[in-house]
């Protein structure tokens, strides 16, 4: 039985942060997190633990069956402003990137090896990202931040699964040469008076919603390639994605900014969206060449949204005089769409009947 999210009849407000109460902490107090980790027992320490310890083993485990019931998320705790994670020798960001290989050329050994080297250090930031954010907003609603620790757990296995498939096919992930495109990120969501909205306009609107049309990409290019494991692995991403989607644009809706000033009272999912995403995101980057409408209408995007993230344009197309990167030969059709495509997600972005993101 599907169900679409549901909306209480008293929004509740996010709460202004006290600053005076808040603790700010930088990964060069703990470069190395080489330390045993201890069992978290709140929300915050599995937080702390994914951004302060800079090993692989420790930002990809999640909370185990018996914990997960246990990992109290009580109220009053204060904000935690982390600036960066840290990321022990291998696990090293740089600031740019290489060209991902293109769909088309994964026949190559090597460029399947760079695929998902790249996708897993996309995985593994927003596993730290998420963490980032339950620190700094811990006064956000119970259901939001269950949603996001929820993400946080599917970001983990998602890396996981990539990290497999590299491994499959003899790569390295522990190279010292990962960009910090996401993270590059944070300071604009940090400093950008949308608050909480900011990130959820930022990952789950921008960067997850780039995604669904990513992973499907990459999808056909692997099985084309012959490689039905990892073609799997893409589509399971892409559907998890999807929740991740909806939990943003559910919440974007509800939430007020850290002033009590409502931006758009009245507006659409797309009035607040880009009310709330910090530059230089923005609609031309929440999509690939390839766009996905059935699985935006799933995450629960008006077609307004949809079609104004279809027709945008680049910085540099709108320079040259481009049509948007989304070319209609490759978009589905916007027709009226069937009942069966509503999202079966509840407050939290989970799917019914799924516990936690296992």
């Amino acid at each position: 039985m599907k169900h679409v999210p549901v909306f209480a009849p008293n929004l509740p407000e996010c709460p202004t942060l006290v600053d005076p109460m808040s603790c700010r902490r930088s990964h060069a107090e703990h470069p190395s997190g080489t330390a045993r980790a201890s069992t978290p027992g709140t929300v915050r320490d599995f937080c702390l633990q994914a951004l302060e310890r800079g090993d692989l083993a420790t930002k990809l485990r999640p909370p185990g069956p018996r914990e997960m019931p246990r990992l109290r998320d009580p109220e009053g705790v204060a904000a935690t402003f982390i600036d960066a994670p840290a990321r022990a020798p291998g696990l090293r960001m740089r600031g740019g990137s290489d060209r991902l290989p293109r769909p088309g050329e994964l026949s190559e050994p090597g460029n399947r090896r760079k695929c998902l080297a790249r996708f897993a250090h996309h995985e593994l930031m927003a596993v730290e990202l998420f963490a980032w954010a339950l620190l700094r907003w811990p006064d956000l609603p119970r259901a939001l931040r269950r949603g996001w620790l929820s993400a946080l757990i599917d970001e983990q296995r998602h890396c996981r699964l990539y990290l497999e498939r590299l491994r499959a096919h003899g790569g390295d992930f522990e190279t010292d040469d990962h960009s910090d495109y996401f993270w590059r990120q944070a300071p604009a969501i940090a400093a950008s008076p949308a608050g909480a909205r900011a990130f959820l306009a930022a990952m789950g609107l921008t960067l997850e919603q780039a995604n669904l049309d990513f992973t499907l990409t990459y999808r056909d290019g692997f099985a084309a390639a012959g490689d039905e494991e990892t073609a799997r692995v893409c589509q399971r991403v892409h559907d998890e994605e999807i929740a991740h989607v909806a939990l943003a644009a559910h919440w974007i809706r509800r939430l007020e900014s850290e002033d009590g000033d409502i931006a758009q009272p009245d507006g659409t999912d797309l009035d607040r969206y880009l009310a709330c995403v910090p530059f230089p995101l923005g609609p031309a980057r929440a999509k690939g060449r390839r766009f996905e409408v059935s699985a935006r209408r799933r995450a629960g995007l008006s077609d307004r949204f949809i079609e104004t993230v279809r027709r945008a344009r680049s910085p540099q197309e709108q320079r040259r005089g481009q049509a948007p990167s989304s070319s209609p030969m490759r978009v589905e059709a916007l027709e009226p769409p069937p009942t069966a495509e509503k999202p079966a997600l509840n407050d939290t972005g989970s799917r019914e009947g799924r516990t936690g993101s296992t």
